[in-house]
């Protein structure tokens, strides 16, 4: 352990968190100063917004902390069902399932969906759970490169004869690039080669679309989605992941998913903050709205200071640098004039497609993102 701890720092790739003393938020403290975080995922600034501790506050008076156990034994409450029953009739699903983190959603969808004699096929950037969860399924798994739907052709053009069921499994917006998957282009190929399709809106729920549902809403292709996973922890605020789709799939996942059955439940508080969370989401469009024009005004910026922004159109804009030396040494420069911005480095990331990762929360002040710009400029310059 030690040598391989070595040679991470050798290549400048080993981790070490940076400690926060307070609440997440457009600033937080960090060692005694106040910095403007730049790498939250709390997208709506709904994180510690009032209603939604307060509505934590009250259920862990009401119910406790924990759950005591697992969903199937004693640990559903009557607010895991609530929060069920508002995800599905906002994802428009006839039923969803919540579990105790976004990784285990995607576990549990990927187990109930594909095993023995199946295939599952994988855009390359997917999250890390998408494709440990395939890999760990049963079915046999094959990647497509990023977006690449030609090639995703070819491969299920090759292979689809051979399997039983096949699911396209993919990322709706993109972690670490900001960018959306191809899903016009993916319901024209499930359909034609028989397949489920899967996307995961961790990222873009409560952010993309008219009515914050997500990617599918956005580009108009809802109807078409098999399954959705999604995150109880970005946008919404809180922590947790779902599983929105059919009643069947919905009870598979209940009986047989391991994810699901073997771990001990959500705490009820945190399904308590995540409902208000989304109340908020449907009755406060300008979260979002607010968001994504931050967001365009500050890719703008980053891109006429001659910066490279990759394909991103969300609130996740990547900086690309390359060398993951030369972005740790940016991102520690930008921390001495006060921006969190994390360096984003393998195996998060491609070989030598190190950088830095923005993302934005709606309570940004533009002011804020236009003296980051200039910080930037100068740590680059060295």
């Amino acid at each position: 352990m030690a040598q391989a701890l070595e040679a991470l720092v050798a290549a400048d790739l080993l981790r070490r968190p940076v400690v926060v003393d307070s609440a997440v938020g457009p600033k937080v403290t960090v060692d005694g100063r106040d910095v403007i975080c730049l790498g939250s995922n709390d997208y709506l600034s709904l994180a510690a917004d009032p209603a939604v501790r307060d509505s934590a506050a009250g259920a862990v008076e009401k119910w406790g902390v924990g759950a005591g156990a697992s969903r199937l034994i004693s640990g559903t409450t009557r607010l895991h069902a609530q929060l069920e029953q508002a995800l599905a009739a906002f994802k428009g699903t006839a039923a969803a399932v919540v579990t105790t983190t976004g990784w285990m959603a995607n576990h549990a969808a990927l187990a109930a969906l594909a095993g023995a004699g199946d295939l599952v096929v994988c855009d390359k950037l997917n999250h890390a759970s998408i494709l440990d969860a395939a890999a760990a399924c049963g079915a046999t798994m094959r990647t497509f490169g990023h977006r690449d739907t030609v090639r995703l052709n070819k491969l299920l053009d090759r292979l689809r004869g051979r399997y039983r069921r096949c699911v396209i499994a993919t990322d709706s917006l993109f972690s670490m690039d900001g960018d959306l998957a191809a899903l016009t282009e993916l319901v024209v190929l499930k359909r034609r080669y028989d397949a489920l399709l899967m996307i995961d809106e961790a990222h873009a729920t409560g952010v993309l679309g008219e009515n914050g549902r997500g990617a599918a809403e956005l580009l108009g292709v809802e109807e078409h989605i098999d399954v959705t996973v999604g995150t109880l922890s970005k946008a919404l605020g809180a922590l947790g992941g779902f599983v929105a789709g059919p009643q069947e799939l919905i009870d598979t996942i209940t009986n047989t998913a391991r994810a699901y059955i073997y771990t001990t439940a959500l705490p009820p508080a945190l399904c308590a903050a995540a409902a208000e969370a989304l109340r908020i989401v449907q009755t406060q469009p300008q979260r979002r709205r607010r968001l994504l024009e931050l967001a365009g005004g500050l890719r703008e910026r980053l891109r006429a200071a001659g910066f490279d922004t990759g394909d991103s159109v969300s609130q996740i804009i990547p900086i690309m640098i390359g060398s993951p030396a030369e972005a740790l040494r940016i991102s520690r420069r930008l921390l001495e004039a006060g921006f969190l911005v994390p360096a984003i480095r393998p195996p998060t990331v491609p070989r030598g497609a190190s950088r830095l990762r923005v993302s934005l929360c709606a309570a940004h002040q533009a002011s804020d993102l236009e003296r980051f710009v200039a910080a930037l400029a100068e740590a680059a310059r060295g």
